[in-house]
């Protein structure tokens, strides 16, 4: 087993990384309560598939637990959730002293996440990712929220788990898209952080793709050991935390105009070959790291250009309305190298209509 910790003084949390981990987080949660009761959250797609499991595992252990499912989907990411969860949850009559278990991906873990910052004015929760993008990634760190017509994610809040529980087992039993749609943000750690973890990744992409856990738990526990210390560093998003954003700026905009049936590996995927082309345009990036970049995320088997049908206006005005604009300036994370990035909102005009 991996264990790293996430060092936010008495926040810290730790983030326990196992095969067949979904079936000790009884055992655990017995040993470390931080709820008198639990209401485990999920869609009714990964419900069926996990559901029971967890759901032995804390029964096995005397633990009180309830299952609440709502509709898959980035659909369901909005605050008409947030209010039928938090119905159920008082029906229930859940109360301050019982918690939550986010059970699924990344659009689970920002809806839970953010249920359990507002039910009862907060409620502790832990974080069960089953995707690949969210083991990696959403799971950590205490970014919680929910879209609205206007933006992606443009309503939540910073509000840190207790625990996050990873099994990379779970994977071998998910779609290959699913698989695809969290390499996206395990690049984007290369990019934005380690040249040797790039390196690593261009040297086990078959492996990666055939699903080896071993080498899966390798990549995960480098992803998460990063964003850790990043979090670590600047807990709120006010400077150095905002290099994750690689790629999501341009990313989310794509998200937006597809009506979000285009999924976020994929756009980020796209985000970031346009972020590399801004850099090489104003000459920060030397074009073969470029290439370099396009190359593994095509050969990783994502998209490395923004579909035509795709409204380029409609993408522009999506980036005026991104959390991460502030005064009409569009903020974007260039990299200089790979492993290298900066953060700048020295865009000249016409320069991202002419890279979109």
């Amino acid at each position: 087993m991996r264990e790293l910790s996430v060092g936010l003084g008495e926040r810290s949390y730790p983030i326990l990384i196992q095969q067949g981990m979904l079936d000790e987080i009884g055992s655990r949660l017995h040993k470390n309560p931080f709820a008198k009761r639990y209401a485990i959250i999920a869609d009714d797609h990964v419900a069926a598939l996990f559901g029971e499991r967890l759901l032995a595992s804390l029964r096995k252990s005397d633990i009180q637990a309830e299952m609440i499912t709502f509709a898959r989907g980035e659909a369901s990411k909005n605050l008409d959730t947030i209010a039928e969860l938090s119905s159920t949850l008082a029906r229930m009559g859940f109360d301050r002293k019982d918690g939550l278990l986010a059970l699924g991906g990344g659009v689970t873990g920002d809806i839970t996440g953010f249920l359990a910052a507002c039910y009862m004015r907060s409620i502790p929760f832990a974080q069960v990712p089953t995707t690949l993008l969210a083991q990696v990634d959403s799971s950590v760190g205490g970014k919680t929220g929910v879209d609205i017509p206007e933006g992606k994610n443009l309503v939540g809040a910073f509000y840190q788990p207790k625990a996050v529980f990873i099994d990379n087992q779970v994977l071998v039993q998910l779609p290959k898209s699913e698989i695809l749609n969290g390499l996206a943000e395990v690049i984007k750690y290369g990019v934005i952080y380690d040249r040797d973890f790039f390196k690593f990744l261009e040297m086990s992409r078959k492996d990666i793709l055939a699903l080896d856990l071993q080498v899966l738990e390798d990549v995960i526990a480098r992803c998460c050991k990063i964003k850790a210390a990043i979090v670590e560093a600047d807990e709120k998003e006010s400077d150095l935390r905002r290099i994750l954003n690689f790629g999501h700026t341009i990313g989310h905009a794509v998200e937006a105009v597809s009506g979000y049936t285009l999924a976020h590996g994929a756009a980020v995927a796209m985000g970031m070959v346009a972020a590399a082309e801004l850099a090489v345009l104003k000459g920060l990036l030397d074009r073969r790291e470029k290439e370099r970049l396009e190359n593994l995320i095509h050969e990783f088997g994502l998209p490395v250009i923004i579909p035509q049908e795709y409204d380029r206006a409609g993408i522009q005005k999506y980036l005026l309305a991104d959390k991460k604009t502030i005064g009409g300036k569009i903020f974007f994370v260039l990299p200089t190298s790979i492993g290298k990035v900066i953060i700048t909102d020295e865009i000249e005009e016409g320069l991202t209509a002419k890279v979109l």
